[in-house]
């Protein structure tokens, strides 16, 4: 499984309940970060976004018991052109996953939408072979209707502590946010806390935690 991010601290925020209960249940998975959160592009070897950022992304993927990767694109200049669609399909099917989860399209960031269009292109051109999610982030989703939900209620203090890695991007202005839409996420499916998803209509389902 992977979970595809704009930023570090996008996956874990949006995902990082339903990646421990994956993770829990002994699935290998991987965080795919579009970026590393350099403040230039191109980042030299000492650009503070990227060293940063970079360690809090590992430091949370180690409680969510997940493993980082990085594409090789830079914070707020994502490219979506057809080298950048081959450079990211790549890179998923070398991973081969079952099930990827990615930002819903319609979403205030473009960096967000941008990843949004990159996995969907994969998803098209390697024949539908993973069961395709997209996923909420705090203020930044809009016009989100989900079809699926994951209880995170037993995990929900891993979910923090992992977002709360990514201390650099003041996660008390942030977490609270996330935590309002998990309890309301909760509240519509019967949880103390759930994540909800939606999931591409021409994409099989049944591969969530129960």
């Amino acid at each position: 499984m992977i979970v595809c991010g704009g930023h570090p601290g996008d996956p874990e925020y949006g995902c990082g309940g339903t990646i421990a209960r994956y993770t829990d249940l002994g699935h290998d998975v991987a965080i795919l970060y579009m970026n590393r959160g350099e403040k230039h592009c191109p980042a030299g070897p000492d650009d503070p976004g990227a060293t940063v950022r970079v360690a809090e992304a590992r430091r949370a993927c180690e409680i969510l018991k997940a493993r980082p990767l990085f594409a090789p694109q830079c914070d707020a200049h994502a490219i979506v052109d057809n080298s950048h669609y081959d450079e990211f399909r790549r890179i998923l099917e070398d991973a081969k996953p079952d099930v990827v989860f990615t930002h819903w399209p319609i979403d205030e960031h473009r960096d967000h939408t941008a990843l949004s269009l990159l996995v969907h292109d994969s998803w098209m051109k390697m024949g539908h072979k993973f069961v395709l999610y997209y996923y909420e982030v705090g203020e930044d989703t809009l016009m989100f209707a989900p079809t699926d939900y994951v209880d995170i209620s037993a995990v929900e203090p891993r979910r923090r502590a992992a977002c709360y890695a990514h201390a650099s991007q003041t996660p008390d202005r942030f977490y609270p946010k996330q935590a309002l839409i998990s309890g309301f996420r909760g509240a519509a499916s019967g949880f103390a806390h759930a994540e909800a998803f939606v999931r591409h209509i021409r994409s099989a389902g049944g591969l969530l935690p129960g």
